[in-house]
């Protein structure tokens, strides 16, 4: 599934050409999830922001059209000469009236297309009840530690449910927890470990997104390249190899749902 990296790199992507464009034309696949999207016709789009693993598009009149990509979605831009893009997975587009198409692909249809009021996010508990930005400046470690403790359900499990950070998916807990030498099986955590946990989260999402994403299989920037992040993963799908710190093996196990990854040497449980 795209994490905050792959969707800021999107975002990045689609921020020098959509503002001021005009939907002509839109689209979406009959399913609810995607049937709003043709609600965008007439519409102007005055921005485009990222909130978690969402996209938001901030149009004029007041409304906003938010995309989740899922576990597979594709966002890409292009022109409505390339109509052999299209093909069965499309799940919605926009068509702007320079001929510019925004597309969304979604093999396994676990995407979200929606269009509400700006701001009111009511209709999406996930985006509604999303914790802070990693990269706000006024998100401290303290605050990280203290949401960390409301709950005594494992640490990784927590970042995966949003509330005491925003973005970070299957990819960047296991990494983070690996850089910071935090078990993601553990329940309890530090002051001192939330603090390294916190920084590494920062570290790994801010590298991926200089590196363009991690693309494993489904995804794609705008332009349809894979992103390069998948060359520098450090401990994330790497069960069996050597840790790159102790150079004991790295142990995997499904934890509540989620294969995770780490090393039981340089990150023991609490």
């Amino acid at each position: 599934m795209p994490e905050l990296p792959e969707v800021e790199t999107v975002r990045r992507g689609l921020e020098p050409e959509l503002p001021g464009q005009r939907v002509a034309e839109a689209w979406g696949h009959p399913s609810s999830k995607f049937n709003s999207a043709g609600e965008l016709v007439g519409a102007e789009i005055d921005d485009v922001r990222r909130r978690g693993k969402y996209l938001l598009f901030g149009l004029v009149d007041d409304r906003e059209l938010i995309v989740h990509l899922g576990m597979t979605g594709q966002l890409t831009w292009h022109f409505a000469a390339d109509d052999h893009l299209i093909d069965k997975y499309v799940r919605a587009w926009w068509l702007m009236e320079d001929g510019g198409r925004l597309q969304l692909r979604d093999v396994r249809r676990f995407g979200r297309v929606a269009v509400v009021d700006a701001g009111h996010y009511e209709t999406l508990p996930t985006l509604h009840h999303l914790g802070p930005e990693p990269f706000d400046d006024g998100f401290t470690d303290v605050m990280f530690w203290a949401a960390l403790k409301t709950s005594s359900r494992c640490i990784k499990t927590q970042l995966l449910s949003q509330r005491p950070i925003a973005g970070v998916g299957n990819i960047y807990a296991d990494e983070a927890c690996w850089v910071a030498q935090v078990s993601p099986i553990s329940r309890r955590i530090t002051k001192a470990s939330a603090s390294r946990l916190l920084a590494a989260l920062r570290d790994v999402m801010g590298s991926a997104i200089d590196n363009g994403g991690t693309t494993l299989r489904d995804y794609r920037t705008v332009d349809g390249s894979s992103g390069d992040n998948q060359q520098h993963l450090l401990c994330y799908g790497r069960a069996g190899e050597p840790c790159l710190r102790c150079s004991k093996p790295l142990t995997s196990r499904v934890l509540d749902g989620r294969t995770t990854t780490w090393c039981r040497s340089c990150q023991p449980a609490r």
